[in-house]
């Protein structure tokens, strides 16, 4: 019986050196609105770009998280962050001495941010840069960040970390599945700096300690 969905385009993506022609294929999927899976330095996140309403929804999907989920803007570097999250002086020491690494920093989000993946009561959002590659060349090559959800599905304590049980779980549901070889299955540290305080919301690939 033929299948009603397509398959995800598979890119197998050099860890270390990245491919710039295969990099192009996963950002090309990303600007037509797709959905990809792709790797970090914590572990696989689900991936789209800003204006993406549908790409925002097949992560809720997936996930079965709710409206108050908190979403991450995957950042390729610190002025790619500050154009998307208010950053007080303090805070900036805080995150630029954290980064890049496994920590997703949830800050007041800036204008840039569409209203409907802020946190819809406390207007906030997370942030990160993460210390891989691949993670590192999509969202250069993208020009802005990449909305990102930790690939972990509903009934499972930990998300896959090879590219192949990725695409034995979730081929029909995506558009492009990234394999840069095996990855961590602990999600990034969670640090809420968006109230008077720090709280640690998460604690995860990244050490908290240092907080």
């Amino acid at each position: 019986m033929a299948r009603s969905r397509h398959s995800a385009r598979y890119l197998d993506i050099h860890p270390v050196d990245p491919q710039p022609r295969l990099v192009e294929q996963a950002v090309s999927v990303l600007r037509e609105g797709g959905l990809i899976a792709y790797p970090t330095d914590s572990c696989y996140a689900l991936g789209c770009t800003l204006d993406s309403a549908q790409g925002l929804e097949r992560i809720r999907r997936i996930r079965q998280v709710d409206k108050n989920h908190h979403f991450t803007l995957v950042c390729a570097d610190f002025a790619q962050l500050g154009q998307f999250v208010l950053v007080s002086n303090p805070t900036f020491r805080l995150v630029k001495n954290s980064t890049p690494g496994p920590y997703t920093f949830i800050l007041p989000a800036t204008k840039e941010v569409p209203r409907r993946m802020s946190h819809p009561k406390k207007l906030t959002v997370g942030v990160r840069i993460p210390d891989h590659r691949v993670a590192h060349a999509l969202v250069e090559a993208l020009g802005e960040p990449i909305v990102s959800s930790t690939l972990l599905l509903p009934g499972q304590e930990d998300p896959p970390s090879e590219g192949w049980v990725v695409q034995d779980l979730l081929d029909d549901q995506l558009d492009a599945i990234i394999d840069s070889g095996e990855v961590g299955i602990e999600p990034t540290t969670v640090v809420d700096l968006s109230g008077d305080g720090l709280e640690i919301v998460r604690e995860g690939a990244g050490d908290a300690a240092r907080f």
